[in-house]
């Protein structure tokens, strides 16, 4: 890890931690938006190549933020190719409760294993591979520090509004994994990041 990645991943877990402590969760996505331009725009270790101006969203949508209870889930390993760290090993873990009614299916919620381990949700719809990127998004990531946290009686904030692209949808350098059949939604999540100039 070179000190410009460690930079990067600092600043990502203060993002989030702010997120989490701001009450205004549209308030708190402007911000987000906002840090990550920067973040893109500035960073030695953004993963646009060329030119950039900004990262393009679908307008703020509360009705696409969700408070969801956790179903525990037993599932066998599933392992995706990662480029230069090998391969990345994830086993499904939990599966959403709170999704179906307004999206149409619910999320399977992996936790990756190896060092440290973590939580990770990725996920396509129908706006896949026409308005969003095509491989699908990300909603948590913990290992990246990307975790909107618990709401006050405990459930998961999933909020599609924070979904975001994976790096690979920037540059050919970085290898990510798609998200798996589980996790392919029938409506049209219009939240969150678009596809990329």
């Amino acid at each position: 890890m070179t000190a410009s990645l460690w930079d990067w991943r600092r600043r990502v877990a203060d993002l989030y931690a702010t997120i989490r402590a701001d009450p205004a969760p549209e308030h708190a996505w402007q911000n987000w938006r906002r840090v990550r331009d920067g973040l893109f725009r500035d960073h030695a270790q953004t993963p646009i190549e060329g030119a950039f101006t900004a990262l393009d969203f679908f307008p703020y949508d509360r009705a696409l933020r969700f408070h969801v209870t956790l179903d525990p889930l037993e599932g066998p390993e599933e392992s995706f190719p990662a480029g230069a760290d090998g391969e990345l090993r994830m086993r499904p873990f939990a599966k959403s409760r709170g999704l179906r009614e307004a999206l149409g299916g619910e999320l399977t919620f992996y936790w990756l294993l190896g060092y440290g381990g973590g939580t990770f949700l990725p996920f396509a719809d129908a706006t896949s591979g026409r308005e969003t990127y095509g491989a699908g998004r990300y909603l948590l990531d913990t290992i990246k520090s990307a975790d909107l946290g618990a709401a006050a009686d405990g459930r998961t904030v999933l909020d599609f509004n924070f979904a975001y692209n994976p790096s690979c949808a920037y540059s050919s350098r970085y290898v990510c994994p798609l998200a798996p059949a589980a996790n392919r939604l029938p409506a049209a999540i219009r939240a969150g990041e678009r596809t990329p100039a």
